[in-house]
């Protein structure tokens, strides 16, 4: 099961490198990603104390009282990788964007990309550049 961001492709240009990290998640969690009830959507990773985390994920676990389910969960990653991912951001600016979640096996893992966050206007004109492209394929269909 794949659940993928779509809004980070629109609110962040992504750049090309990307980063695999396993979850620490609980039991119901596990399940309930793997039944595809899980939003990425206004999730972000950051890095705080040499740890990455996971921040508002939305995970919705069913039948669960008292459970938070935009909580912050751990990243596995490995020390060398922590280290080099940071220091990129720290550079150019950067946000870690989780762009995927998936099944790899029983394991679930979490594809992350560094991404600048657009700007308002650059989102309209990236719209805007679409709706030209779906006219053009429209157009060269109708003749």
């Amino acid at each position: 099961m794949a659940i993928i961001n779509k809004r980070a492709r629109y609110e962040y240009s992504l750049t090309e490198e990307k980063v695999e990290a396993g979850i620490s998640l609980s039991g119901g969690e596990a399940k309930a990603i793997r039944e595809g009830h899980a939003d990425l959507s206004q999730s972000v990773a950051r890095i705080m104390e040499g740890e990455v985390y996971l921040i508002n994920a939305n995970i919705p676990v069913a039948g669960a009282k008292n459970y938070v389910s935009t909580r912050s969960r751990k990243l596995l990653l490995h020390k060398e990788e922590i280290v080099s991912i940071s220091t990129k951001a720290k550079q150019q600016k950067l946000t870690l964007v989780p762009t995927k979640m998936y099944t790899k096996g029983r394991l679930v893992k979490l594809e992350l990309a560094l991404g600048k966050p657009k700007r308002k206007f650059e989102k309209r004109q990236q719209m805007k550049k679409k709706d030209i492209e779906k006219e053009l394929a429209q157009e060269l269909k109708n003749h």
